[in-house]
């Protein structure tokens, strides 16, 4: 999501930085199926989480389409309709075209509030409009170029079945309109990621198969004072969004954890995480030492550096609160007269949505496209099979549903976050309960998965609308059984940790003693590092003592 506050100095780990979110991508060779895959986690701390559908439409000449800005809610303008839109379900069209984002801000002067364009509306007009990612930068590309782009600077991924981009833009002011932007094509052996930063230095300046840019990239830094030299030394991100400590430390480590998931010897560039002069910069994309899966995707947005350096799983802020990875806001304070920071890693509470968008080449469009669709901190989330074709929302995901301050049961959204809320309080207690439930669903999805694409192809041969039909029940009834366990897991977990204490259990069932009273429970107290914390800082004043004699 946006970043309203568009200063440089810490863009994603101060108080003044309330959104930001993470895109990870994996080439059609480096997955394990010969799928394309982009991840991307809405985080915001005013979204509420629900599946978009956009269905497909025909319209009439001189229809205009409301431009509204999606961070806000402003009206921004009027543009006039295509013929034709395609359908979208959340982020991923029926052509298989997915277009997800990163703010990086970029410089404060570049903003143009007089424009049409947001990047909200420049994601859905393009998955309305495009039948392959080149498409989709096009459109996107031509549009700011002729309403203006009303955003701040953003990272864009944007995929099909055989290529992932990644595209960066930043505007050009109030004194001028449109936009200055670079597209680089990530190796189809490769993986890319970015997260509020922007990751696109030096460029190839005659690769038109793998490299697109605006005419005027170059030329409109050197007018405003942002580049000397030669063309080819130009870089966009240093141009554009120069880094700083919160560029690298909140943004670019979380680059770093995904590349250093997958790719050996990735600890040569933690000098540059920590802005050492010299230090080898991070490249755009690295070649993995395995192929990664749908399910690898799925993990690694649940991730909170875990086994790096940056582990908020061991570090002070987590002692003493069984273990919990997470972190509030603001996200940098003050003791002493000396600034600290703490870490954002991918999964943060904050998020709206979630999601891994599966492209294949190998299966027709309304089979090939799966949106993993899940809601709230990714960590908790389930990830649910949503395929490009369906008709119908469904009901737990529902745009309308609920919203941010009107609770509702049925809703996935707020149950998700019953369950993650509970599991801050007691994370090392209550995350391994969640973890089973979580992966049950899952593996079930996973395992599903072969035999009803199967199935769905069978029918696709005699009739289109049997095969949509078919995958869109398909895709209500497994987010009605997430929907259910998840209740009960809500339930579960509020009366096994009631009140501090942890219930016990036998055969799968809360225990009670042989007169049909509940067993006592287990007292499990706090971690002896929240112990030691309190008998270094309470003094003699609750050190047990005999009284004197």
């Amino acid at each position: 999501m946006n970043i309203r506050n568009i200063t440089l100095a810490l863009a994603a780990v101060t108080a003044g930085s309330a959104l930001a979110c993470t895109n990870l991508l994996a080439g059609k060779n480096a997955t394990t199926d010969g799928s394309t895959l982009i991840t991307y986690a809405a985080d915001s701390h005013t979204l509420y989480g629900d599946l978009q559908f956009l269905p497909a439409a025909d319209h009439k000449p001189g229809e205009m389409r409301a431009i509204i800005d999606w961070d806000s809610g402003k009206p921004l303008g009027y543009i006039p309709e295509v013929a034709h839109t395609y359908q979208v379900v959340g982020n991923i069209n029926e052509h298989q075209v997915t277009v997800a984002e990163s703010t990086f801000g970029g410089r404060e002067e570049l903003v143009d509030t007089s424009a049409i364009i947001d990047y909200g509306s420049l994601i859905y007009i393009a998955l309305q409009r495009s039948k392959t990612a080149r498409e989709a930068i096009k459109v996107m590309t031509d549009l700011v170029a002729r309403y203006g782009y009303y955003s701040e600077g953003e990272s864009f991924s944007i995929g099909d079945p055989n290529e992932v981009w990644v595209l960066e833009m930043v505007g050009k002011g109030p004194k001028e309109k449109g936009a200055v932007w670079v597209a680089m094509r990530i190796p189809d052996d490769c993986i890319a990621a970015h997260a509020n930063q922007s990751r696109i230095y030096n460029f190839p300046l005659n690769d038109k198969e793998n490299c697109l840019y605006s005419k005027d990239v170059i030329s409109f830094a050197r007018k405003m004072g942002y580049f000397k030299g030669k063309d080819k030394d130009f870089e966009f991100s240093t141009a554009y969004a120069p880094s700083d400590f919160g560029t690298l430390r909140g943004c670019d480590a979380r680059v770093w954890s995904y590349f250093n998931r997958f790719k050996s010897g990735m600890d040569m560039y933690l000098p540059y995480i920590a802005g050492k002069k010299g230090a080898a910069r991070m490249p755009l994309y690295v070649k993995p030492d395995k192929k990664l899966s749908v399910r690898d995707l799925q993990n690694m947005m649940r991730d909170h550096y875990e086994g790096t350096p940056f582990d908020m799983t061991v570090d002070p802020g987590a002692a003493n609160y069984y273990g919990v990875p997470y972190r509030y806001r603001p996200m940098e304070f003050t003791v002493d007269s000396v600034k600290y920071c703490q870490e954002r890693a991918i999964a943060t509470q904050q998020t709206g949505f979630v999601f891994v968008s599966q492209m294949r080449a190998s299966l027709p469009d309304e089979v090939g496209g799966c949106l993993w669709f899940g809601v709230d901190d990714a960590n908790t989330a389930v990830f649910v099979p949503m395929y490009c074709s369906i008709t119908e929302v469904p009901d737990c995901f529902k745009s309308g549903k609920a919203d941010l301050y009107h609770f509702d049961f049925d809703a996935a959204f707020w149950v998700n976050n019953l369950i993650a809320n509970q599991a801050y309080n007691r994370y090392s207690y209550m995350i391994p309960d969640i973890r089973k439930v979580q992966g049950q669903l899952e593996d079930r999805f996973e395992h599903n998965q072969a035999s009803t694409e199967q199935r769905a192809q069978e029918l696709l041969k005699a009739s289109k609308s049997q095969a949509v039909e078919y995958l869109t029940n398909y895709s209500i009834a497994e987010s009605q059984t997430y929907m259910k366990a998840y209740q009960d897991l809500a339930k579960y977990l509020f009366v096994k940790y009631l009140d501090g204490n942890i219930k016990h259990e036998k055969d799968g069932k809360f225990e009670y003693n042989p007169y049909g009273m509940p067993v006592q429970p287990t007292f499990g107290g706090y971690t002896q590092d929240y112990y030691n914390t309190v008998a270094r800082g309470s003094g003699d004043r609750l050190k047990v003592t005999e009284p004197e004699k």
